[in-house]
């Protein structure tokens, strides 16, 4: 199990990135540990959500889930892997809502 309590964090586009990361962080290291991966908690103290993003997260919710996707991770130490051992299969996406980098 993994459990990321984050300081602050963009609803649209730095909260998807950093679960993704971890998520994939939890499976790596309960491999190389020989266990099965358990659950992932994400606790967000100041989750935000800017003005110019809030149509394209309406969109967002208005979608239906797609099936899970699976992660394949290469069966080698965790120090040697690279980008090209971790596949991802039968992914599914809706198509891409644009949002803008606040700065």
């Amino acid at each position: 199990n993994c459990h990321l309590t984050q300081r602050s964090g963009d609803i649209a586009l730095g909260i998807p990135f950093n679960l993704a990361c971890y998520s994939l962080l939890t499976m790596m290291i309960a491999k190389e540990c020989g266990y099965e991966p358990g659950e992932f908690a994400h606790t967000i103290i100041d989750a935000h959500i800017y003005e110019n993003h809030i149509d394209g997260l309406k969109e967002q919710l208005k979608r239906e889930p797609f099936k899970l996707s699976k992660i394949i991770i290469a069966d080698k130490p965790f120090e040697d892997l690279t980008f090209d051992d971790i596949k991802l299969e039968d992914y599914e996406s809706h198509p891409v809502i644009k949002f803008e980098v606040a700065v």
